[in-house]
């Protein structure tokens, strides 16, 4: 990525570029608007205002939109950001599926494909990424030189100094040393991977339930379970980037060579996850090989996997009653392919909530469903591109 040296503070070409910044900000905050609008709106001179959308459009930057129509006098032309000026690449890669999404500035997703990930090894899951992403944004009609920014989410915390990826036991070899080198080599510069559930949590407060909501916390469960924290609106990654990762809190009574034996995997998340709903299914005599099919068994009216969904629901209870000690969060937002069956966990989770805690938390399903994560690659991508596409395009005329 091509980025100009901005020019020195105080000279004229200094001040162009702070007018530019400013207008296009307002149009990103407060949508289509005129000269005078724009004028009005940033203190701006109607003159500076319409050579900085001069050479914002010169470069590529704003776009007319067509002409104001009420009102007495002549009608103005409206501008705004063009969605075109560069384009983001959101990455979802999980145990089951791989999602790859190409948005435009606005955030309209240009194009997505959807596979499952049959891959065995982590060499083979980085080549299906980077063909997944290939395809995408051939289907677009782009080319990798018009991402401004790719966005990877991915079970496990990024380690930026060993180029790795820790505490992801659910994907073979993915914790293997360089691993975040093998992914910028095969997805290039420009690139940002992080934690699936901190992505989660970033989509559905972009996009979904948790929109206006300064302080929650995401849990996302499926064939791992973790946690995105948002404090202030901002995620919290903790010292090492850790926090969430509530598959390593403790579960009661397990033992070293019992349930939640495997300290790589977390004592909660052994009880916890899609494994556990499997095996409290078999407890009830319901033999079954997914979570899904005792959810699906459990919507049927099957009484045991009705007792096996009960007996989740106090589990999950007791991740949400350590949680909401600590962060005390407005809002639970429960997501991933178990959590996000809030019609059949919901009731029981509140009543073990109320046995368990004064502090009763809003406990709501995600809006997005399967698509929080992607939709959280795409939300925080979108964060830098505006700005970076800005000094890419170097749009100062001297």
């Amino acid at each position: 990525m091509t980025v100009r040296n901005p020019p020195p503070v105080g000279t004229p070409a200094a001040m162009r570029v702070l007018n530019q910044r400013a207008v296009l900000d307002r149009l990103r905050v407060g949508g289509p608007a005129t000269r005078p609008q724009i004028a009005k709106d940033t203190g701006l001179s109607k003159p500076t205002v319409g050579q900085a959308l001069l050479d914002l459009e010169r470069h590529g930057l704003v776009r007319p939109t067509g002409r104001t129509t009420a009102g007495p006098g002549r009608s103005a032309v409206l501008y705004e950001p063009d969605p075109a000026a560069g384009y983001v690449l959101g990455v979802d890669i999980g145990r089951q599926r791989i999602r790859v999404a190409v948005a435009d500035l606005a955030g309209s997703v240009v194009a997505r494909v959807d596979e499952r990930n049959r891959c065995r090894s982590a060499s083979a899951v980085v080549r299906e990424v980077k063909e997944l992403a290939a395809r995408t944004v051939s289907d677009a009609g782009l080319s990798f030189d018009d991402l401004v920014v790719k966005v990877v989410g991915t079970p496990g915390v990024p380690d930026p100094r060993g180029r790795a990826l820790r505490h992801a036991p659910n994907l073979p070899g993915w914790e293997r040393p360089g691993l975040l080198d093998d992914l910028e080599a095969e997805l290039g510069p420009g690139l940002v991977v992080e934690n699936d559930a901190n992505l989660a949590a970033v989509g559905e407060r972009a996009y979904g339930v948790a929109r206006g909501v300064d302080v929650f916390v995401c849990v996302t469960v499926g064939t791992g379970i973790g946690m995105g924290i948002v404090v202030d609106g901002r995620l919290f990654r903790g010292a090492h980037g850790a926090a969430g990762e509530v598959g390593y809190l403790p579960w009661p009574g397990a033992a070293p060579d019992g349930e939640g034996g495997d300290p790589r995997r977390g004592q909660v998340e052994a009880a916890v996850a899609a494994g556990s709903v499997v095996a409290l299914a078999g407890r009830h005599g319901l033999s079954v090989r997914s979570a899904r099919e005792v959810f699906a068994a459990a919507e049927s009216g099957d009484e045991r996997a009705l007792a096996a969904v009960r007996d989740e629901a106090e589990r999950l209870a007791y991740v949400v009653a350590a949680v909401v000690a600590v962060v005390d969060p407005e809002l639970v937002v429960l997501g991933g392919g178990i959590g996000s069956n809030t019609d059949l966990l919901g009731e029981p989770l509140r009543a073990a909530l109320a046995r368990t805690t004064p502090l009763a938390p809003r406990v709501v399903a995600g809006e997005l469903g399967d698509g929080a994560v992607l939709a959280g690659a795409v939300a925080m991508g979108l964060r830098s591109a505006r700005d970076l596409v800005f000094d890419r395009r170097g749009a100062v005329t001297l």
